[in-house]
């Protein structure tokens, strides 16, 4: 597997090795020894997650709060999207730059979004699904976000505003800098 850091301190993009053969293909989508050595970081996932959606569906940009924040794992089993995690940390260099990766069912590639980072995806193909391990529980009370086409952090997600789907809750999440007042 291989580890590379990216310009948000923290946030890893996972390239996981594919072993292929005339049968299919094998990999490990998870190694705690091996990622702890690569990343420096102690984790322990509590809860997986999956999706599925279709093309054009925006889901984000989310984080839970407080005690209940989640560092996440994702990656795309069938399908592709635009991955988007925004660095949400007052005291970080990065705060408010954000980081977006094309994460497929081909590439196998995952994100490693730590505490501390709204995130969210853009779906690029039908019956896309999506999966995330988190550090974290769930906590209904605990989450918030940021509206998708936020000005401020000015997101490309690659597709016309137009054609983005989006839940009536995520068009009603706050502007980052309404977040931070």
């Amino acid at each position: 597997m291989k580890v590379e850091e990216t310009y948000l301190k923290g946030c890893f993009v996972i390239t996981p090795k594919v072993f292929k053969d005339e049968r299919g293909y094998f990999l490990e989508t998870f190694n705690e020894k091996v990622f702890s050595k690569e990343t420096g970081i102690q984790t322990n996932f509590v809860q997986d997650n999956l999706s599925k959606s279709s093309k054009g569906v925006l889901r984000g940009l989310h984080f839970q709060k407080g005690a209940s924040a989640q560092a996440k794992l994702v990656q795309v089993i069938v399908g592709s999207v635009l991955d988007v995690c925004v660095d949400i940390r007052k005291d970080s260099p990065t705060f408010g730059k954000h980081f977006s990766i094309q994460l497929d069912g081909l590439n196998k590639k995952q994100l490693y979004v730590p505490r501390g980072f709204a995130h969210g995806f853009i779906v690029l193909e039908n019956d896309t699904i999506f999966s995330y391990k988190c550090d974290n529980y769930y906590n209904k009370a605990s989450e918030s976000g940021i509206i998708f086409n936020d000005k401020t952090i000015g997101i490309d997600w690659g597709v016309p505003e137009e054609e983005i789907i989006v839940s009536e809750k995520d068009k009603n999440l706050v502007t980052f800098k309404n977040l931070f007042q």
